[in-house]
């Protein structure tokens, strides 16, 4: 737990950016019906029938000391879909920084072996060696800034029936883009000192 709050309390550095990372899904509902759009004195109506098309996954990086966010939507979160959203945050997104602290859960894919699963192995120590991975602890999920993120971007744009991927990665797009503009950053306020007295029965006892 410390070890990611130091993290979240180190400045701003270009070479050395902090990313949080963290995934979602998102259930397609396709209507049954066609709804009756509101009108006044009137909300909008929709029929408690719908019809599933599908799950997609979302990836979620964000760096919150520059306010930037990077959603991606895809079929699946296997270990090898998440080795190719690493090797895109390293080659694609960040090239030109020296080393990446990476924060993020403990899910059994977010691991090296997986960038080995996915990758030759030059290339996935060639990976692995541009990251600073910090791990969330167990029950403590809610350290990760992506996860808040995440949680920002369900209700702001994903709290309604969306019919298929597309359409989803239109929504998510306009959101991102959005987001990113405004250079939204999140205050972080948890420190290490607030963690000793309100965690405090986390702590081993010596």
């Amino acid at each position: 737990m410390e070890d990611v709050l130091e993290v979240y309390q180190q400045p701003y550095d270009e070479k050395y950016p902090l990313i949080c990372m963290d995934e979602s899904s998102k259930q397609q509902i396709k209507e049954t019906r066609t709804p009756i759009a509101a009108k006044p004195g009137s909300v909008a109506r929709y029929d408690t029938e719908y019809e599933r098309n599908g799950v997609s996954c979302l990836f979620m990086f964000f760096e919150p000391l520059q306010g930037k966010r990077i959603v991606n939507v895809t079929d699946r979160r296997t270990a090898v879909d998440w080795a190719g959203q690493i090797r895109d945050l390293v080659d694609v997104h960040y090239p030109h920084a020296e080393r990446i602290t990476l924060v993020m859960d403990n899910l059994n894919t977010h691991t090296g072996a997986s960038l080995y699963k996915a990758f030759a192995p030059q290339e996935a120590r060639r990976i692995l060696e541009k990251l600073a991975i910090h791990y969330t602890p167990k029950h403590g999920s809610w350290l990760n800034m992506a996860e808040i993120e995440l949680s920002i971007l369900s209700r702001q744009c994903l709290d309604r029936r969306i019919p298929d991927q597309d359409t989803l990665k239109t929504e998510v797009v306009a959101w991102q883009e959005k987001r990113n503009t405004i250079e939204s950053s999140m205050e972080w306020r948890f420190t290490t000192e607030d963690a000793r007295i309100k965690l405090k029965k986390l702590y081993p006892t010596v």
